[in-house]
């Protein structure tokens, strides 16, 4: 019988390995032809939004798809999985949790690929719900002893990174300049909603490796047509999604100063099909939109994990 999972329900069971070990298995069924994932569609009223996201994991035995409305209101998110053999649901799962840790593990997943293994400091932009998964994830995965976060709200800067070096146990300094986030710093990552670039190209250190989260629309632009172009490797999720919504690769690809064939998917570097960082100089680039596929093998996991424990509320359908 399929069963509900609420968000409390997920808090409980969820944990970033977790995640990190869902996104990277997603990602690497897709490139061993073992997953098919649809890019994001969008139904859009004058007040709510909803976004749709579907695919399948083959070796994993699951299809389904996540949606969510986006409103002034709130946003409100469901994972609805089901067996792909039978074609009969599995579970029902609220998401908002759900999709800011898998959100966050990708970017660990690509750093871990792609960034220098002894990178020892941080700089991330957004100090929001977003940013949380995406600082404990790459906690996770590198040997972080600082991470510099910039925000615009001093009061709820330091509240967060008082709560997110608690919570790592790594070093959080709170800064107002985009600068000093920048400079010295082994990775930059964007969670932002930011529509203008929120730094200069000049600043990125040479062997940095960039994780751009936020910019998963054409109005959206974290990163300058300077910083992409300084970009030796620009990887993406899936090329499909990345030349649908990635706002800031958008613009160079209209102009012929970027070429889809220049971008590389993922799970094609984690698989050895796609060379990824070549020397310690390479600037490296991760351009996050979000995938169907990274949800569905975190709703297995979560799914074994509430049966193991009890976890959730069954469903009135066969």
């Amino acid at each position: 019988m399929a069963i509900f999972l609420s968000e409390n329900d997920v808090k409980q069971l969820l944990t970033v390995t977790m995640a990190i070990d869902a996104v990277e298995s997603a990602h690497r069924d897709l490139a061993n032809g073992l997953a098919q994932d649809t890019p994001r569609a969008r139904t859009r009223l004058p007040q709510t939004v909803l976004h749709m996201l579907h695919g399948a994991l083959l070796a994993q035995g699951v299809i389904g798809y996540k949606a969510y409305t986006t409103n002034r209101s709130g946003n409100r998110f469901l994972v609805h999985l089901f067996d792909s053999a039978s074609g009969v649901l599995l579970a029902v799962i609220e998401a908002d949790y759900l999709g800011m840790i898998r959100t966050g593990a990708a970017s660990a997943v690509a750093a871990k690929y792609l960034a220098r293994p002894e990178s020892a400091v941080a700089g991330v932009f957004g100090s929001g719900w977003q940013a949380e998964g995406h600082i404990r994830a790459i906690c996770a995965v590198l040997p972080l002893k600082q991470v510099k976060v910039c925000g615009r709200q001093p009061e709820k800067l330091n509240s967060f990174c008082a709560r997110l070096q608690e919570m790592t146990g790594v070093e959080m300094l709170p800064t107002l300049s985009p600068e000093t986030t920048v400079r010295g710093s082994d990775l930059v990552g964007t969670v932002t909603t930011a529509v203008t670039p929120l730094f200069e190209a000049e600043w990125l250190e040479p062997g940095t490796h960039i994780n751009a989260a936020g910019s998963n629309a054409l109005i959206r632009h974290e990163l300058s047509e300077a910083a992409v172009r300084r970009c030796a490797v620009v990887c993406v999720d899936s090329i499909p999604t990345a030349l649908a919504e990635a706002g800031d690769l958008l613009p160079l690809l209209e102009k012929g100063r970027l070429h889809p064939r220049q971008l590389i998917e993922l799970g094609d570097v984690m698989i050895g099909r796609r060379s990824g960082r070549q020397t310690a100089g390479d600037i490296t680039l991760f351009e996050s939109q979000g995938m169907a596929i990274q949800d569905l093998a975190l709703g297995v996991r979560l799914l074994a994990a509430a049966r193991e424990q009890g976890l959730g509320v069954s469903l009135p359908m066969p």
